[in-house]
């Protein structure tokens, strides 16, 4: 059974008050505010945006400290070793015995004279003969030969090392620009140092939203935090077989509609954007048609929710509230909206407007259906 996008929840459940508000959203229609008003209570919830509710957004979005590895990934980098596996190429070098090692030469590469492992997990060497290899450290490897030809030669003295990475790969796929299997070797690889070796993120990409698959389960990290924020805690150690995905920013749209001048959809981007920002992308509040006491932001609540979205209301008729949009965060989906309406018809209006976060591609044109609420 395929999951109902957000989106698709949207549309099925507000379906009524599509038909309701239908005919004022056409173009050259308008709300009928002596309407029966509608009540939201069961649908969202309102929340004012006052200095208590901004206070919880600067301490975790704008004033947290940096953050430095998780004890937990100091002890993986700090204890971290290579174990080989199939298709990996050993050179074993015996010292002062040069029959048992396979000359490299100008024309030879250490690759071409290592010896591979197989896909049974070992390799083959002289006097010793098939020696299993995988799951083990070169370390590991080491002793075992030279516990093993010491039969053979006096004091051998042996070194190990893997000429070539072939058995273990992470997968970087999406917005970054160079896509592809990267190999897992002896120097620990973490999400970070796999970005950066896929050629970093690309201008498309939204740094909010990086995926981490592991064994089937998804884990989703922001690049923002860790590189703009320096909040290395979303950091880990990639293990074989992990993808890791960044996703496009495209659609990652904040609509602004309503008594602005610039009504439209505004691309996130990289950077977290606040409601005063996207007021002001939108050539600001029209003065002169504004309610102040009238700005919203709509955003969806996800699928299973109690309610189907929250909205948020600022009231910008002092310049302390406007200073307070500058720290409230907006999120992708988000609709900012400014109405005209008198207090008493705020439900109307919210009814009227709650359809078109259901289809985040459409607010462009609801916008200016709705430009004169």
């Amino acid at each position: 059974m395929n999951k109902l996008t957000r989106g698709t929840c949207f549309a099925v459940a507000l379906l009524p008050l599509g038909v309701i508000g239908g005919c004022a959203l056409a173009p050259g229609g308008h709300i009928d505010y002596e309407a029966q008003e509608v009540s939201l209570d069961e649908q969202v919830d309102i929340v004012s945006i006052t200095p208590e509710l901004i206070s919880t957004y600067r301490t975790d979005n704008g004033t947290s400290k940096a953050q430095g590895v998780t004890p937990e990934l100091a002890n993986e980098l700090e204890n971290y070793e290579y174990r080989v596996g199939p298709g990996d190429v050993l050179n074993i070098v015996v010292y002062e015995h040069p029959e048992l090692t396979i000359p490299a030469g100008g024309e030879r590469s250490a690759e071409e004279s290592g010896n591979i492992v197989h896909s049974d997990g070992t390799i083959y060497y002289p006097y010793i003969g098939n020696l299993k290899v995988e799951g083990r450290t070169v370390g590991e490897i080491r002793q075992m030969i030279t516990s093993r030809l010491a039969t053979y030669v006096t004091e051998p003295q042996v070194e190990v090392r893997v000429a070539a990475f072939h058995s273990k790969k992470v997968y970087v796929s999406g917005e970054v620009n160079a896509p592809g299997a990267q190999p897992i070797t002896n120097v620990p690889l973490t999400i970070l140092d796999a970005i950066s070796a896929a050629g970093g993120a690309t201008e498309n990409a939204n740094w909010h939203n990086i995926t981490l698959t592991r064994n089937g389960q998804e884990r989703t990290l922001s690049l923002y935090e860790m590189l703009k924020r320096g909040d290395l805690t979303h950091n880990s150690l990639l293990q074989p077989g992990d993808v890791l995905h960044v996703a496009s920013a495209e659609n990652q749209n904040i609509s602004v509609m309503g008594q602005v001048r610039n009504p439209g959809n505004i691309t996130t981007g990289r950077e977290r954007m606040s409601l005063t920002d996207a007021l002001g992308r939108a050539g600001g509040v029209v003065e002169s048609r504004a309610e102040p006491s009238g700005i919203f932001v709509i955003r969806g609540n996800p699928p299973g929710s109690e309610k189907m979205a929250t909205v948020y209301q600022l009231d910008i008729s002092n310049a302390v509230a406007l200073n307070m949009g500058s720290y409230f965060p907006l999120e992708p989906h988000d609709v900012v909206y400014v109405t005209s309406a008198p207090l008493a018809r705020w439900n109307n209006v919210i009814s009227l407007l709650l359809p078109s976060i259901s289809l985040p591609g459409n607010v462009a044109s609801t916008s200016n259906e709705v430009g004169d609420l």
